[in-house]
Formats: C-alpha cells, structure tokens, sequence
C-alpha cells in the first residue's frame, strides 16, 4: 500500500521525534523474517524501550536529518528495519544481536551513537552495554568502596596499635 504525501509527512514527523530523542540505532535487513518473528520482535521492542519501524530509506534520511543520526544517511540502502534505542543506548543492539540468532535472515547492517557511524560487527558492542539496572548496581559498588576501602584503614591501625590487646575504654571497665 503506497502512501499519500499526508502520510509519508506524518511518518516522517514521528521518526524524527523519536530519533532526536533516541540513544543508538540500528538498521537491519529483515528480507526473510516471517510474520511470527516479527511480531515477536515488535512485542520484544515495546517492552525493552525499543521503537522498531521498517520505513522507506528515503523517509528515514528525511527523518533523522538534523538529528545525531544523520550520519547514516549514505548508509541506508536496501530493505531495512530501524530500531532507535528511547531508554538505554544497548537495548537496540540487545535486540537486533537476541533476535538474529534465531534468524539468519535478519543481519544488522548500520550502527549508530553519538553523532557516529560504525560498522555492523559493532551491534556486539553495543549489546553488551550495561542495563540502566546493571549500570546503577555498578555505580552503587564503586561509591561504596571508598568507605570499605576506609573502615579497612581504620581496622589495620587500630589493630596495628592495638596488638589485638582490649581497648582502653574495655580495659577500664573491666578493672571497675
């Protein structure tokens, strides 16, 4: 079904919305991918933060034009599905890397982050980028060593000085 000029505006109106929005982008050619696998791949999407579009290239380069992702531009050809990561920058990649092992068919061919363009081989990279969960976990860890890192210190001096005897204030305690 061949769109009017109204619709083509439209279309082009809410991908560059979500794509000025958006942390990474993946395009990939899904020539071959049945009907099943796509459903699932679309249902996976809304749920990971993923908004996954398969959209005329020309109406893809209109749309991300202006955007960090206009670098893509001379990139798009063929018949692609676009997956724009809204929430986390490897939800994209997460999913494109999930759903290609079940699917040969379906190969990434362009990603993008950060106003840069990287091969496909870099959808491995950007998969394997912490969650927002795993990220925060991580951050929790590295804030909290510090003060491990300084109660350890005070326990070697105090031991260091101490030569395992009791402390003064158990000491006069004991002899009271």
């Amino acid at each position: 079904m061949a769109l009017n000029l109204t619709q083509k505006q439209e279309v082009v109106a809410e991908l560059a919305e979500v794509a000025a929005k958006a942390h990474s982008l993946v395009a990939a050619e899904y020539a071959g991918t049945t009907v099943e696998q796509m459903t699932a791949m679309r249902k996976k999407a809304r749920e990971t933060g993923v908004y996954l579009k398969v959209v005329k290239n020309t109406l893809a380069a209109r749309a991300v034009a202006g955007t960090e992702f206009e670098v893509v531009k001379d990139k798009l050809v063929g018949p692609l599905l676009y997956a724009f990561s809204t929430e986390e920058p490897g939800a994209a990649g997460r999913l494109i890397k999930e759903f290609a092992k079940g699917n040969d068919k379906l190969q990434a061919k362009v990603v993008a982050v950060g106003g840069q363009v990287y091969p496909a081989s870099h959808v491995e990279v950007l998969a394997s980028l912490p969650t927002r969960e795993q990220a925060l976990a991580m951050l929790a860890r590295v804030l909290a060593e510090p003060a491990a890192m300084f109660a350890r210190a005070v326990k070697a001096v105090a031991d260091k000085q101490g030569g395992g005897e009791t402390a003064p204030a158990e000491a006069a305690a004991e002899t009271a």
